[in-house]
């Protein structure tokens, strides 16, 4: 069965009305069902979910075609109505429209035109739902991980946040991700559609973030060779994102604060004033009422961005999701880089959870990226992760020696370098454990306590790198 280029619904009591729209439709590739009255078009409706409605207004009984829109608009957003009517009149075409509907034609109706009408809604209705769907695979992809008590306070606050147009004020520390939850807040609104534009303010030279935020016109400064818009220009209708506020100079900030005040701005050069609606997401790893204090930082300006005030932890203060980013970030990394999925063992697990991660989910999201490059195989082990750079909190001068130690003896029998990955590898893992049993006089459990592995693991290195341990 060949596929229609959509579902459409007619539903007039004038019968010659039905065969002929029916059939025009037909022809041109519609499916097409029929009803004469506007309580059975209701029942037909839930049943069919056509993509388009053809509804006459004047029709007996005890619903006529504006009852039936009245009825069916609020939970129908699967279709679009087009109403028909013989005795049209303007009042009446605007209470339709008020209503919900996407058109009003007039009787007698042109084919040419109902075919127009009905191509141009099944093709906004696509696009829409590609949006939608590029939306939904977006929202997904910017997922935020975590199920510790205070990831869940987070996620609660954005949704109920995401809804409002209020201005949102991000605070942490470098690394937690606060530009995760900025995009959140955007994709999670009635703005997603509409752009979402960051703004690095730490990263912009003063003498430019004027230029950068609002725009120039052509000759407003030198090397200025056209007029340029402005990064509020771009978000209009979104959502812009002031990353590293704190950073601003108070200069900037007065102009930041007439932005917010009057939702309009002017371009460099120029004395027109430009509307925006645009909201405002800040964010900063910086103590804002410290910086005030020290004459740093705007209060008034603080006061009208910390509408509400998001706070993002540390990772130090979740490290229950330290394991499930590690399973999210192996994913991906599995997913887009091409690598197998690797599995980390309850040791490698420990170690990380452990870990202080001063860098919080970027330096954890870059760790597990240099290990899947470093590791060869499918199983990771504390080994592993030492050998990518992991270091116990407490440091330890015996793994340093074996690392130096290496890297001045790493040849290979002719002396010469070696450059296989795989080679150099095994080699400073070999003269590793050589050294660790030897610490340990060659009592393979407290060997593999001391290293973090787990001891049938460890006895297979040892077999894999034909280790004698009665002669060590």
């Amino acid at each position: 069965m060949s596929q229609t280029l959509g579902k459409v619904l007619i539903i007039d009591d004038e019968a010659p009305i039905r065969e002929v729209l029916g059939a025009s439709l037909t022809d041109e590739g519609y499916e097409v069902k029929t009803a004469k009255s506007g309580d059975e078009g209701l029942l037909l409706l839930e049943e069919y979910r056509p993509a388009v409605v053809l509804l006459d207004i004047w029709m007996p009984g005890s619903m006529d075609g504006l009852d039936v829109l009245k009825t069916a608009r609020p939970k129908s957003n699967f279709c679009e109505f087009v109403m028909m009517s013989g005795h049209g009149t303007i009042e009446t075409a605007v209470k339709a429209v008020k209503l919900g509907a996407w058109d009003f034609v007039e009787k007698p109706l042109s084919i040419d035109r109902i075919l127009i009408l009905a191509k141009n809604i099944i093709q906004v209705q696509s696009e829409r739902g590609e949006r939608d769907a590029l939306l939904n695979r977006l929202r997904r992809n910017i997922a935020i991980v975590g199920e510790s008590p205070a990831m869940m306070n987070l996620k609660q606050l954005i949704a109920r946040v995401a809804s409002s147009q209020s201005w949102v004020l991000i605070t942490g520390e470098n690394g937690t991700g606060k530009e995760l939850v900025a995009q959140n807040i955007h994709y999670l609104s009635s703005r997603a559609s509409k752009p979402f534009v960051d703004v690095n303010c730490a990263a912009i030279p003063e003498d430019l973030i004027e230029s950068e935020l609002f725009g120039h016109e052509k000759g407003a400064f030198t090397g200025a060779e056209r007029a340029r818009k402005g990064k509020f220009d771009h978000a209009n209708g979104g959502t812009i994102f002031l990353d590293e506020i704190g950073d601003m100079s108070l200069r900037t900030q007065a102009k930041i604060l007439r932005i917010l005040q009057e939702k309009k701005f002017t371009r460099v050069g120029s004395e027109d004033t430009i509307e925006v609606d645009v909201r405002v997401v800040a964010a900063t790893n910086k103590n804002l009422e410290v910086e005030i204090k020290e004459g740093r930082f705007r209060e008034d300006l603080f006061y009208r961005l910390n509408v509400i005030p998001c706070h993002v932890p540390a990772l130090r203060e979740r490290t229950t999701d330290i394991e499930p980013l590690v399973q999210h970030f192996s994913e991906q990394f599995a997913r887009n880089g091409g690598f197998r999925l690797k599995t980390f063992s309850d040791s490698a697990k420990a170690a990380l959870q452990s870990h202080l991660w001063p860098g919080n989910v970027r330096e954890l999201r870059n760790f597990i990226e240099r290990v899947y490059i470093l590791t060869p195989g499918e199983f990771v082990d504390v080994h592993d992760l030492r050998f990518a750079g992991l270091h116990p909190e407490r440091p330890q001068a015996d793994t340093q020696i074996a690392i130096d130690g290496f890297s001045e003896h790493a040849h290979d029998a002719s002396g010469n370098g070696m450059d296989n990955f795989r080679e150099a590898r095994a080699k400073f893992e070999k003269e590793y454990l050589l050294r660790k049993i030897s610490e340990n006089k060659g009592n393979i459990s407290k060997t593999a306590e001391a290293i973090g592995l787990e001891r049938s693991y460890l006895h297979r290195k040892i077999k894999g790198y034909g280790i004698d341990v009665e002669e060590i």
